[in-house]
């Protein structure tokens, strides 16, 4: 069977890695974001036997998420795995954020997931199941005190992943949220602490493994909705 997936939120780190180790399991894999060079020459670059499509998306408009996922529907067919990997940081208190802020932290967090869920899982009920994947962060589980716009956001998403896994588990969807718990290594964090240790970052490629490996458990009967990954509880302040 091939998988038609929906990566929502691609950039430069983890979510390249997703693509490329669930194309190079024969998915076809479209990925969502707003750089649309990016995305095409990702898209162009995946490996075989998977195929790319990209899909230039605002997450936090919910009018493109639909039109997004008709596109998906009209390349590769129906979805039937979804990560909902985008994020909006909000590095700041209570009295330091602004309500803007802490919306569109919430839009990216929060509604998109929501609204990229509901056209998933509706496209998982007729055709008899699927997968459903959260990227958490420490922040989902564990507030860190000053970022309260990326905290309220994150425990809102992996309630919303606990909510539709408890929902549509019978019905054959396998949901997980997937904490990471230290800090994702990509070029632009290489930069702004160029002095770390390599065994102070998170994998991206590694990462991808475990989210793989959720997807082939969803044919199985005892399912885990929630994987916590850490390089370390001393790196763990840094989602």
């Amino acid at each position: 069977m091939t998988h038609t997936a929906v990566i929502a939120g691609v950039g430069p780190g983890l979510g390249e890695s997703l693509a490329r180790r669930f194309a190079a399991e024969g998915c076809q894999v479209a990925l969502f974001a707003r750089s649309a060079a990016y995305l095409e020459e990702l898209a162009d670059d995946l490996p075989g036997p998977g195929e790319g499509l990209a899909v230039p998306t605002d997450l936090t408009d919910v009018e493109a998420v639909r039109s997004g996922f008709d596109a998906v529907r009209e390349a590769f067919g129906p979805v039937d795995i979804l990560v909902n990997h985008a994020s909006s940081p909000s590095w700041s208190g209570l009295m330091d954020t602004s309500v803007e802020a802490f919306e569109r932290s919430w839009a990216v967090n929060g509604r998109g997931a929501f609204v990229c869920s509901q056209e998933a899982v509706d496209d998982m009920l007729e055709t008899g199941g699927g997968t459903v994947l959260f990227t958490g962060a420490t922040s989902a589980v564990r507030s860190l005190g000053g970022t309260i716009g990326f905290t309220a956001a994150k425990f809102a998403a992996r309630g919303m992943a606990m909510d539709i896994a408890q929902e549509f588990g019978p019905e054959g969807i396998h949901v997980a949220h997937i904490v990471l718990d230290g800090q994702i290594d990509t070029p632009d964090i290489r930069e702004r602490f160029p002095d770390r240790d390599d065994d102070t970052f998170l994998d991206p490629d590694e990462l991808a493994e475990t989210y793989w490996h959720l997807v082939e458990q969803s044919h199985v009967g005892t399912q885990p909705f929630e994987v916590h990954v850490t390089n370390g509880p001393e790196n763990s302040e840094f989602m």
